[in-house]
C-alpha cells in the first residue's frame, strides 16, 4: 500500500525538471499529431514541433477552441478529423453537449482521476460511491477508473433515485463520494429525511459545477470532507484540490496556459485569462493547446502542501464575451486586433452601457500614452474595427480589473 503523501514522486520534483520534461512530449505529440491525423495535420502545418523549446514558444501554436468543434465534427465526421488512430483502435466514444464527439482508448484511468482521488484521501480498498452519469458522457467512467487506478472497488450509482441510492449507503457504507456537490446534498438531505443512516461517507470528490464555500462549509459539518478537481471530458483532469485547499494544482500530464481571452497570448503572472490545455499524451485523440472558455488565473509559488504543479484559482466564469451591440456583434477577437495595432496598450477593456435607449461603448486601455491625439487614433480604430462608434478611456496601469474581461456589458433593461 502506497503510504506517501503524493500520488507518485513527480508531483514534488523541482519545477524545472517538470517543465523540461513536459515541454519534451509537447514535441512529441506535435510530431505525433501532425502525422497521424486529418486536422492537427493541417492545423500545426506551420510548426515545427522541434521549436518548442519553451512555454513562450506555446504562442506559436494555434488553438483549437471547444465552441467551434461541433461545427468541425458536423462537417466531418465523426470526429472532425482530431482522431490519429482507426475506429478499431479506441475502447469507447462519448457524446458530450454540443454535441462533440470525444473517444477513449483502452488504458487504466485515461482520464487520470487517480491522482485526484489521492488527494482527496482515498487508499486502497475503500468502497467510492459514484453518482456521475455512465451514459453518453464520460464523467461517471472518468471517476470509476480513477478510483480503480487507486485500488479502491465503485459502487455506479449514476445521477437520480435518491431513495435507492440512500439505501445501498447505508447497507454498503462506502467512505467516499464522487460527483457533483449539489447531488451530495441532496442524498444527504434525503438520507436524514428517511432516517438512513449515510455518515460512513466522510470524503468526497466533486466536480461538474462550482463548489460554493457555505456548501463546503455545511458538508463539513455534516463531517464531509470536501474537495473538488476540475476537468473536461476532452481533457480529462486539468487540475484537483489537496488538503491544503488553497488553489487547484494543474494535473502532471497536463501543460496548463492561461491567455488573454480572444487571442493565444499568455496574460501577465496572476491575472484572470482564459484557461488552455494541452494533454501530455501521444495518443488516439490528441489534445493541443485546447481553449476551454473558461476564466481562471495563477497563484504564485506552489502549494503548502508541498506539489510543486503550478496552481490556478479554480473556475471564475467564461471567457467568450461576445456581445450585441445596436444590433451587430463584438468579440474578444476584435478588441484583441485593437490591441495588436496598437503596441502602447498593455490591457483593454470595452464597455458597453446603455444611454437614453441607446448602447454605446467605451474602449478602456491601460497604456503609457495618455494623450488625446493617441486616443483618437484608438477611436479610429475602434470603428475601423467593429464598425462603431465609441469613446476611449486612457487609464494607468493595474486601474482596469482583474477579473478576465474584454468585455463588459453593463447595460440594464429593466
Amino acid at each position: 500500500m502506497n503510504e506517501h503523501p503524493y500520488y507518485d514522486a513527480r508531483e514534488a520534483r523541482p519545477v524545472d525538471e517538470r517543465l523540461a520534461e513536459q515541454l519534451s512530449t509537447v514535441r512529441e505529440v506535435l510530431k505525433h499529431a501532425r502525422e497521424r491525423s486529418r486536422y492537427w495535420g493541417q492545423a500545426l502545418a506551420d510548426v515545427e514541433p522541434q521549436s518548442i523549446q519553451s512555454l513562450a514558444d506555446m504562442a506559436r501554436v494555434p488553438l483549437t477552441r471547444k465552441a467551434d468543434i461541433p461545427g468541425r465534427q458536423a462537417e466531418d465526421p465523426p470526429f472532425g478529423g482530431m482522431e490519429a488512430a482507426p475506429m478499431s483502435e479506441l475502447a469507447h466514444v462519448f457524446q458530450s453537449p454540443g454535441p462533440i464527439f470525444e473517444a477513449a482508448e483502452t488504458k487504466g484511468d485515461y482520464w487520470r482521476f487517480g491522482r485526484a482521488f489521492w488527494a482527496a484521501g482515498l487508499r486502497p480498498g475503500q468502497l467510492v460511491h459514484n453518482t456521475f452519469s455512465y451514459h453518453l458522457t464520460p464523467a461517471g467512467m472518468m471517476m470509476d477508473s480513477g478510483a480503480r487506478a487507486v485500488g479502491c472497488p465503485v459502487f455506479p450509482a449514476g445521477i437520480g433515485n435518491t431513495d435507492v441510492q440512500v439505501e445501498a449507503i447505508e447497507r454498503l457504507r462506502p467512505q467516499v463520494y464522487g460527483g457533483t456537490p449539489s447531488f451530495l446534498k441532496a442524498l444527504l438531505d434525503k438520507g436524514t429525511e428517511l432516517g438512513r443512516d449515510v455518515s460512513s461517507i466522510d470524503r468526497a470528490l466533486v466536480g461538474g459545477e462550482p463548489l460554493s464555500g457555505a456548501l463546503r462549509q455545511e458538508m463539513s459539518g455534516r463531517g464531509v470532507r470536501v474537495l473538488q478537481a476540475f476537468a473536461t471530458a476532452e481533457l480529462g483532469l486539468v487540475a484537483f484540490e489537496s488538503e491544503s485547499l488553497d488553489g487547484l494544482i494543474a494535473d502532471e500530464d497536463v501543460l496548463l496556459e492561461v491567455v488573454r481571452p480572444g487571442s493565444g497570448d499568455p496574460v501577465a503572472a496572476g491575472e484572470v485569462g482564459e484557461m488552455v490545455v494541452t494533454v501530455l499524451r501521444a495518443g488516439a485523440f490528441p489534445v493541443i493547446r485546447f481553449a476551454t472558455g473558461d476564466l481562471t488565473a495563477f497563484l504564485p509559488g506552489p502549494s503548502p502542501c508541498g506539489r510543486t504543479a503550478p496552481r490556478i484559482k479554480g473556475w471564475m466564469g467564461r471567457a467568450n464575451q461576445t456581445t450585441k451591440v445596436k444590433g451587430m456583434f463584438v468579440t474578444p477577437e476584435q478588441i484583441n486586433t485593437i490591441m495588436a495595432r496598437h503596441p502602447e496598450i498593455s490591457r483593454a477593456r470595452l464597455v458597453v452601457t446603455r444611454d437614453n435607449e441607446k448602447d454605446a461603448m467605451s474602449l478602456q486601455v491601460e497604456s503609457t500614452i495618455s494623450d488625446s491625439a493617441f486616443a483618437g487614433q484608438v477611436a479610429e480604430t475602434l470603428q475601423a474595427v467593429t464598425k462603431m462608434r465609441g469613446q476611449v478611456q486612457i487609464k494607468g496601469a493595474g486601474e482596469l480589473p482583474n477579473d478576465g474581461k474584454v468585455i463588459a456589458d453593463e447595460r440594464s433593461f429593466d
